[in-house]
């Protein structure tokens, strides 16, 4: 494979990666193989800079479907999974990072302060305005897991609606 070709077979794996669907570290990994071991590859030797561009497009993916669930307006639509593929997803990027010496508090953070909006928004239409069911489809105890996972403190008045929001869905 001739190497003047590799610039845009680089493109096109980091646009794969990117666009992945659920499993990103899937696909990185499989952009990694084809870039530097397969035979239909260029098999080339990645410089740092190539790798973290690759591992980039994999963390910009995992934000995107880890956020994706914690958005309200998301609901009723089929891009929808709820919020247990959000903690999923979550764990899977967190894994990702681990095993590729990655930081992920931006996107922790990012995901901390949506879960909080995603609550109080989740409160205040089946709380307060008995307006629908929830929408969360996890148990409190999973709920109460990821959060600590995100090191999130709701605060007391959160914690006291999740009981009657729970209390509600039963």
């Amino acid at each position: 494979m001739a190497e003047n070709n590799f610039p845009e077979l680089l493109e096109d794996e980091w646009y794969i990666v990117r666009y992945s669907g659920e499993i990103p570290e899937i696909a990185y990994n499989s952009a990694i193989y084809f870039l530097t071991r397969a035979k239909d590859g260029p098999r080339q030797e990645l410089s740092k800079e190539q790798v973290n561009f690759l591992q980039k497009a994999a963390m910009d993916r995992y934000r995107e479907i880890v956020l994706r669930d914690l958005y309200h307006e998301n609901h009723g639509k089929s891009i929808y999974r709820g919020i247990k593929r959000s903690m999923e997803n979550y764990q899977r990027m967190c894994r990702f990072c681990s095993r590729q010496g990655l930081c992920c508090d931006d996107i922790r953070l990012e995901t901390a302060n949506q879960l909080l909006l995603f609550l109080r928004r989740e409160i205040e239409e089946v709380v307060g305005k008995g307006s629908r069911a929830s929408i969360i489809n996890c148990s409190r105890e999973e709920l109460c897991r990821f959060a600590s996972d995100l090191e999130v403190e709701p605060g007391p008045e959160i914690l006291e609606d999740l009981d009657l929001l729970f209390a509600s869905s039963s």
